[in-house]
């Protein structure tokens, strides 16, 4: 069976939610499950919960640390090499995977934090079989059109824009 290609995209709370349930999913049916964070940290809730399913392997940059907005220029282009590097590790193991998510892959490239084209010639070529769930926000039209399924979660409200800060358990 043909893997299909995922976007999850938008302004609103729920991309990484949607991916992590299908990546849940997938475990549940046996199915073997990497997923790969940029522009995270690897310190939020629900990845301690995905490290501890049996068939989920969890990955994330270990070498950038801190936010893309508050970066210098210098800082920004080490932490492009550094995803752009992580981004070919992960689809080097992709390979023994049947589900890939890239949470935030969409708003990296966005920043040329692996550059597009790498992202759209490794879905073009992918393993036949393999899942991809891509998340983040704005993607391109040659990503909508190249993706199977795309969903957005459109922000209607936001505890945020209130000034209520992300809290840890709801929101990380």
């Amino acid at each position: 069976m043909a893997g299909l290609v995922h976007v999850y995209c938008g302004d609103g709370k729920g991309k990484t939610s949607t991916a992590i349930g299908s990546a849940i999913r997938a475990a549940g049916a046996g199915k073997k499950v990497l997923f790969a964070q940029f522009f995270k940290d690897g310190s939020s809730s629900e990845i301690k919960l995905l490290q501890s399913v049996e068939r989920i392997r969890t990955l994330h940059c270990k070498t950038v640390q801190g936010f893309w907005s508050r970066m210098n220029d210098e800082q920004k282009a080490q932490a492009g090499r550094d995803y752009s590097s992580f981004f070919e590790e992960v689809v080097g193991l992709a390979k023994e995977a049947d589900l890939l998510v890239l949470d935030e892959i969409i708003s990296a490239c966005k920043h040329g934090a692996p550059a597009e084209a790498a992202l759209l010639d490794f879905l073009r070529r992918k393993p036949e079989a393999l899942e991809v769930i891509l998340t983040g926000r704005e993607p391109s039209e040659a990503l909508l059109e190249l993706a199977d399924y795309v969903s957005e979660v459109r922000k209607i409200k936001h505890p945020y824009d209130a000034g209520i800060r992300a809290r840890k358990g709801i929101e990380f």
